[in-house]
């Protein structure tokens, strides 16, 4: 691996390329130290030192590399281009004008790009002005108000500051992508999941000793070889091409194949259930609704509390469900078998048309059931780590290891494949 990261060096467009993203990086890790104007920062001295936290707060500082609890002004991180993203998603199987955008090619896609960066924005004043108001209530931070005596006029500018850091970090992240190395909305939640690994750890090593440190990172390490096992894991659908002859010469006629991922929905599923349960929350601090206070509450609420079984078993069940749902808008059998059977392509044994389309829905429903429960159980030995063993925090497992094992692996196959156009041996390789 190190000659290979030497023969990276060695040519001159990959090697700009990293330095490029490196430059990138540290601006954004510069940035997650620079506090919005108005904010008491010794007052959030403390909560800095003692990790990334639990609950909202934990998940929101944690994909935002620390920023959150420095009150800075990339304290939103990336989060709300992801969840804008994924919504475009959806929203391009439901409405028909948007789906036909998508079918115009490369014109297209720039406009819902485009459409996906206005929507980024909306969803950046709505969490920004959220987190303000939660921060001078107290609620964000338990008993801490960071922005003591601030008007109406320094709400306004802590509101806009934090939605411009998120513009920001969404033109970054592009910047990234079109002259650096990765994807480079991946490779910022990628940096900020592992700024955020030496605290964690001292955490658990301070609460927990060395012994329990030491049994979480090896655990971490049995994880993440499971997990590129899995992600790795592929079912190959062979496909052949009918032969064409045209005057004097032949078409078609090579044999492929279709790759379906065992992990066909990524990380996905456990984003959406992570925030869909960690909503009521939000909801019940900004409305005070007394049944949902009680779920909510930080120290008696099981939906608060992710050691309970019921939060365990509801947050299983959705990640099976959304692992389905997800997979079934990502893959469309029957617009595959269509475009196969355009083009005279066909699997052997099965006829071109409505029974490829059966065939390829009933393996892709066989493999989302091992490749949800692989979300699954992966997602919550957090969980249950924090509740068999009164471990204060998981630093390697869950939604973070998922993210860091899935862009490291795609990265790595794009310098790679560079390496391999140049006659060098690659990482994988």
């Amino acid at each position: 691996m190190l000659k290979a990261f030497g023969n990276a060096l060695k040519i001159p467009d990959l090697r700009n390329k990293l330095l490029f993203t490196l430059m990138i990086i540290g601006v954004y890790r510069l940035g997650s130290w620079i506090p919005v104007p108005g904010v008491q920062t010794d007052l959030l001295e403390n909560l800095a030192a003692g990790g990334s936290g639990a609950g909202i707060t934990g998940i929101f500082n944690v994909f935002s590399g620390g920023a959150l609890t420095q009150m800075a002004i990339f304290a939103l991180g990336i989060m709300p281009y992801i969840t804008s993203s994924i919504i475009m998603q959806l929203l391009v199987v439901v409405i028909p004008k948007l789906e036909q955008l998508q079918q115009e090619g490369e014109q297209g896609r720039r406009k819902i790009t485009q459409y996906t960066r206005y929507f980024t924005v909306v969803l950046a004043l709505l969490q920004s002005s959220t987190l303000t108001v939660l921060a001078r209530n107290g609620q964000l931070f338990p008993g801490v108000n960071p922005i003591p005596g601030a008007t109406t006029w320094d709400i306004a500018l802590i509101v806009v500051t934090f939605t411009a850091g998120t513009s920001l970090l969404m033109w970054l992240g592009e910047l990234i992508t079109a002259r650096g190395v990765g994807n480079g909305m991946s490779m910022l939640i990628l940096v900020s999941i592992i700024s955020q690994l030496p605290s964690q750890g001292e955490v658990v090593r301070q609460v927990n000793g060395m012994g329990i440190l030491a049994a979480v990172m090896l655990l971490g390490v049995v994880i993440t070889v499971a997990v590129v096992f899995m992600e790795q894991g592929q079912r190959r659908i062979p496909v052949q091409y009918a032969r064409r002859q045209v005057g004097r010469r032949s078409y078609g006629g090579q044999s492929t194949y279709i790759p379906m991922k065992v992990n066909q929905s990524g990380v996905i599923p456990v984003i959406f259930a992570s925030s869909l349960l960690y909503l009521p929350g939000l909801i019940a601090n900004v409305t005070n609704w007394g049944l949902l206070r009680d779920w909510t509450d930080p120290t008696t609420g099981w939906l608060s509390d992710v050691r309970n079984p019921g939060y365990i078993a509801l947050f299983s069940a959705m990640v099976i469900f959304f692992a389905y749902f997800y997979t079934a808008i990502a893959f469309n059998p029957v617009e595959v078998a269509d475009n196969m059977k355009k083009h005279g392509g066909f699997v052997p044994g099965i006829r071109p048309g409505r029974q490829t389309a059966e065939y390829l829905d009933k393996v892709l429903t066989r493999l989302t059931l091992p490749g949800s429960l692989y979300l699954t159980l992966v997602a919550i030995v957090p969980f249950a780590a924090l509740a068999l063993f009164d471990v204060s925090a998981f630093p390697l497992g869950g939604v973070s290891l998922l993210i860091m094992v899935g862009v490291a692996l795609e990265t790595m196959k794009q310098i790679e494949s560079q390496l391999m156009q140049r006659n060098y041996e690659g990482f994988l390789s």
